[in-house]
């Protein structure tokens, strides 16, 4: 009997070790209340999840990055990856499929990938949405139209766990196109339209000229900046110095910018230092990031509805600082300060406007 009653206990504790891999971490429903569900009712918002569903903790070290989008820089996602432990990486959308899934889980060794369609104040503000935006080691917000995450996450429990995420827990984030858009303090909704830098240097009061300030988003060392993308692909170095232009007017802020060309990532590590990651091509030989400085003591001598700026102040209305991407981040730069002295491997530039045309000059 005794030998029978080994066997039976011996069995008994690798079922139960067996299942305790399986076992789902309850999520909260909507009403607070956990449950124990099919994993397919147990994740609102989830439209596909590569690897293991239950949910793991991992030791994640912050940082953020600025993507310009079209195509995405493999290095970033690596960047991400390292500094989230190989927990659940969450990628977030308002629109799309769940293709950055197998990519990204291919890139590095992570718990889960998960993408999750949030395309509605309702799903935005379910507590088992938050729930797995909180207990992620990293998320990634996709392109897409950013005037979508505004009406859909502003103000919901969505931006509460991503606030938390960034500030608390201090685990990556990151953006392209759209999803870059909306990681600035400042930031540009195209709410309206889409806006060239044509039109902005024509009009500063253009109706497309949508920005908000503050009121979404609390990303560490970016309060105080806008973020452009797609920046030399689609010619838009003239509306950054308009949003600048505008923000100092109706805000009395002296913001700074961080543009972002494609296939180009600008990754800000915990203390704000940042490097420009990405791949130059025979076909397409630049992939560059900028950040831009205006100056209290610099104003803009015409900046009305309906006339075309400008803003010279000897030739030297803003800074630019140019750092060219490499696969292996090329450049730095102290987003933390926007000191000249704390900047390398890149070079200065002066840009100024003068009836409405956008001029540049080495500094």
């Amino acid at each position: 009997m005794k030998p029978s009653f080994f066997i039976i206990l011996l069995a008994y504790c690798f079922s139960v070790m067996g299942c305790s891999k399986a076992t789902e971490t309850p999520i909260p429903s909507s009403t607070g209340n956990a449950t124990n569900t099919p994993v397919a009712k147990l994740r609102p918002a989830s439209i596909g999840i590569v690897g293991d569903s239950a949910n793991v903790v991992k030791s994640t070290n912050g940082g953020m990055v600025l993507m310009g989008g079209g195509a995405d820089v493999e290095a970033a996602f690596r960047w991400m990856i390292a500094r989230s432990g190989g927990g659940d990486v969450v990628i977030l959308r308002a629109s799309g499929t769940d293709a950055y899934n197998p990519f990204v889980n291919a890139l590095g060794i992570v718990n889960s990938v998960e993408t999750l369609l949030i395309n509605s104040r309702e799903l935005a503000n379910d507590d088992g949405v938050a729930y797995i935006i909180r207990n992620a080691e990293m998320v990634f917000i996709a392109g897409g139209d950013q005037s979508d995450y505004m009406k859909y996450w502003k103000g919901t429990k969505t931006e509460q766990a991503l606030n938390y995420l960034l500030n608390d827990k201090k685990a990556p984030v990151g953006g392209t196109s759209a999803g870059c858009a909306i990681l600035g303090g400042f930031y540009y909704s195209g709410e309206t339209g889409g806006l060239t830098s044509a039109q902005a240097l024509a009009n500063p009061y253009h109706t497309n000229v949508t920005l908000y300030n503050n009121d979404f988003l609390k990303v560490p060392y970016l309060q105080n900046v806008i973020t452009d993308q797609h920046y030399l692909t689609r010619d838009r170095e003239g509306r950054s110095v308009v949003f600048l232009g505008r923000i100092n007017k109706d805000f009395s802020v002296q913001a700074k910018c961080i543009a972002v060309d494609e296939r180009t990532a600008v990754c800000i590590d915990k203390d704000g230092m940042a490097k420009v990651f990405g791949d130059d091509s025979v076909t397409r030989p630049y992939s560059y990031a900028y950040f831009i400085s205006s100056d209290a003591g610099k104003q803009p001598e015409q900046f009305e509805a309906n006339q075309k700026v400008n803003w010279n102040n000897n030739e030297k209305a803003v800074s630019v600082y140019e750092i060219q991407a490499s696969v292996n981040g090329g450049g730095s730069f102290n987003v933390a300060t926007f000191k000249a002295n704390e900047a390398s491997g890149g070079k200065w530039y002066a840009w100024w406007i003068d009836n409405g045309v956008l001029n540049k000059k080495d500094q």
